[in-house]
């Protein structure tokens, strides 16, 4: 999980990078005037908690319990299939002394073709569910940059910033910048509305 919430974190981070970036080359003559006290200034920049959002977006819940189980069900049959190789090794190795030598070497083979079998086995699952974890997170991530470039649209908001502990590109935010709550009540009404 730990992992998963690392790579949407990596990623938040590249789209806030992106994000600075093209918000420093716009046009720079479109300078406003300076506003007075009196003048209410329209926010542009708003950030999100990301943290707060895998925590609490149940999207990204259902994902991460999706993977953690998949994970814990692959090895536990990888486990399985390690235990039911050892047994037999150690089955042979206790009957080695009575076997002839002929019995003993092809043993020997067929528990070393086995044991390949078993290592090759445990490198595909892994792969497997590496790729299938990426997938699942490229969904997530997909998902919730589509909702933010519509949720700034409507807002008027010129450029939607990600806030992590763990990758602390922004490290003050006003709390009254801070749309964290709102994106995550619509990314949940939105995802009970998918699951219908």
């Amino acid at each position: 999980m730990k992992k998963s919430i690392s790579i949407f974190t990596n990623t938040a981070l590249a789209l806030a990078v992106v994000a600075s970036i093209a918000g420093c080359n716009q046009n720079k003559s479109d300078s406003k005037p300076a506003t007075t006290a009196t003048t209410p200034q329209k926010v542009e920049i708003v950030y999100v908690n990301s943290d707060t959002l895998v925590h609490k977006y149940e999207y990204a819940k259902d994902v991460n319990k999706r993977l953690q189980d998949k994970g814990k069900s692959a090895q536990d049959d990888l486990a399985a299939k390690g235990q039911a190789y050892q047994r037999e090794v150690g089955d042979y190795q206790k009957g080695a002394a009575t076997m002839s030598a002929d019995q003993r070497a092809s043993t020997e083979q067929r528990l070393q073709r086995k044991g390949q079998e078993l290592q090759s086995y445990k490198e595909n699952a892994s792969a497997q569910f590496q790729n299938e974890s990426a997938s699942e997170q490229t969904k997530l991530y997909d998902k919730i940059a589509d909702f933010t470039k519509a949720y700034a649209k409507e807002k008027g908001y010129k450029l939607v910033l990600t806030f992590s502990k763990a990758n602390p590109t922004v490290l003050f935010g006003d709390p009254s910048l801070d749309v964290t709550e709102d994106v995550v009540k619509r990314l949940n009404d939105a995802y009970t509305k998918d699951k219908k």
